[in-house]
């Protein structure tokens, strides 16, 4: 079973939970695309929701697709989210934004009273830090933002875009991605990264996570709970 099959097979699962009425937020990464398919596919059998989405891109494929979509100012509170994540560890903490999307993620999270999500097995960590954690800094004093973060011993390089230019995110921001080595604290991190004025937020997502759907190799696809 190759990785897009997993990753089909857990999004898959998860969108089963969305019911009726709710308000839906959609994730941004390979992962989320087969979520946003999916649940695409059960509006066109009768599925009534809203949506809202923590990229341009998830936005346009769901539009695209017939996803019927609110502005994040129309409402309150999201029923759902389902996303993706670039690691998970053994207390559901979560390292995200390979897709650049770390911060709209992070809103749509927060607001949500479950917070789904979905990877295949080869995301399940015992420690965070082997993928690099992407931190999003505004372009205003750059090298001292950077200097801050090798303080801190991140390592930073800046994320280029395929054509060699600096990766703008969707709130005109750049991304530097850090590598701590294992985050044995990721919480403690986390606030430390906060407290540099540049940055806007970083990819740790501390104790967000309602539930994660992991789909393994084996055929199996196991639900891990908080």
């Amino acid at each position: 079973m190759n990785a897009d099959e997993l990753k089909r097979r857990a999004a898959e699962r998860a969108a089963e939970w969305i019911e009726d009425g709710m308000t839906v937020g959609l994730g941004t990464g390979s992962t989320a695309y087969w979520a946003i398919r999916r649940i695409a596919e059960r509006v066109k059998e009768g599925l009534s929701i809203r949506a809202v989405a923590s990229s341009m891109r998830s936005e346009q494929l769901a539009i695209e697709l017939g996803i019927p979509f609110v502005s994040l100012n129309e409402i309150d509170r999201i029923d759902l989210t389902i996303d993706g994540a670039d690691e998970v560890d053994e207390r559901l903490h979560l390292i995200k934004g390979g897709g650049g999307a770390l911060l709209r993620e992070k809103v749509l999270a927060a607001a949500s009273d479950r917070f789904v999500v979905i990877v295949d097995e080869s995301k399940l960590v015992p420690t965070l830090g082997a993928f690099p954690l992407p931190v999003e800094i505004v372009p205003f004093a750059e090298r001292l933002t950077l200097n801050r973060l090798c303080e801190l011993g991140g390592d930073p390089v800046i994320r280029l875009a395929p054509g060699g230019d600096r990766y703008v995110t969707d709130n005109g921001n750049w991304i530097a991605d850090c590598r701590f080595g294992r985050i044995v604290d990721p919480a403690s991190l986390n606030a430390r990264l906060n407290q540099i004025p540049a940055v806007v937020d970083n990819g740790l997502f501390i104790g967000m996570t309602s539930a994660v759907v992991a789909s393994r190799k084996d055929g199996s696809i196991e639900v891990l709970m908080p």
